[in-house]
């Protein structure tokens, strides 16, 4: 059985002060909920105010991106070790605002989920088509290129550890929903193509999530398709009423 997984990636909102209420509103609303895994991804400058809110809580840290480099002259950029070291047990990586707005492609996110894999980092593989290439019948060509460069450098001994958040590009942010059906369908092809890189057994153990505009009113669908096993959640996650809904909605 593949435990669901909610993650709340936060984007560039909240201030510290606003991140630490939001985990305080959200931990006991989330107590005792032990059948879904759950986890926040705030912006890199609240991850030490957030950490020791979550000790000892059932709730995750995630970054929302990770270097590829283990440390030196990169700019603006945070290390596996880094992360790590502030608590982080997750990485969203390759997200697609990262794809269109700072030039991640398939290349850099597999060296991204290396990084993350080498230093005990489960990473959350962001792939996802645009309207433009689901209109032109390009979905599944799109995605699953995506989705083999970008898990190049994963053994099949640790592909486990992976979680891919398969994220429509133009579902994202803008009130539109993938079907279930539609949802479905493209995780199937996901698994499949698992199953092609890793074998059957390991693909049926890979959880695959779904993100774009998820919300308290869809969620539970969406999270009952057969080959969806939770969801990366956006503007939803920043209030902790409707993110904990989505979260009873993989119940």
């Amino acid at each position: 059985m593949r435990k669901p997984f909610i993650a709340g990636n936060w984007k560039m909102n909240n201030t510290r002060a606003e991140a630490k209420a939001l985990v305080e509103a959200l931990k006991p609303l989330v107590a005792g909920i032990d059948n879904v895994e759950i986890a926040v991804a705030p912006a890199f400058t609240c991850l030490e105010a957030v950490s020791p809110l979550l000790a000892g809580s059932n709730i995750g840290l995630s970054a929302q991106n990770i270097a590829y480099a283990p440390s030196g002259a990169y700019t603006g950029e945070v290390s596996a070790a880094m992360l790590k070291d502030v608590g982080c047990v997750y990485a969203i990586i390759g997200h697609s605002e990262r794809r269109q707005f700072f030039g991640e492609t398939d290349a850099s996110v597999a060296k991204r989920v290396r990084a993350a894999l080498d230093n005990g980092i489960i990473p959350i593989v962001c792939i996802g088509e645009t309207l433009q290439e689901r209109e032109d019948g390009r979905t599944f060509d799109v995605v699953l290129t995506q989705l083999v460069e970008g898990l190049a450098a994963v053994e099949s001994s640790e592909a486990t550890l992976v979680v891919i958040a398969y994220e429509p590009v133009w579902a994202i942010g803008t009130g539109k929903t993938a079907t279930p059906e539609q949802a479905q369908e493209v995780h199937a092809a996901i698994r499949a193509r698992l199953a092609e890189c890793f074998g059957g057994e390991i693909a049926e153990a890979i959880r695959i999530q779904y993100g774009g505009s998820v919300n308290a009113s869809n969620a539970k669908t969406l999270l009952g398709q057969k080959d969806i096993d939770g969801a990366l959640v956006g503007g939803a996650s920043l209030k902790a009423d409707a993110f904990v809904e989505i979260i009873r909605g993989a119940c």
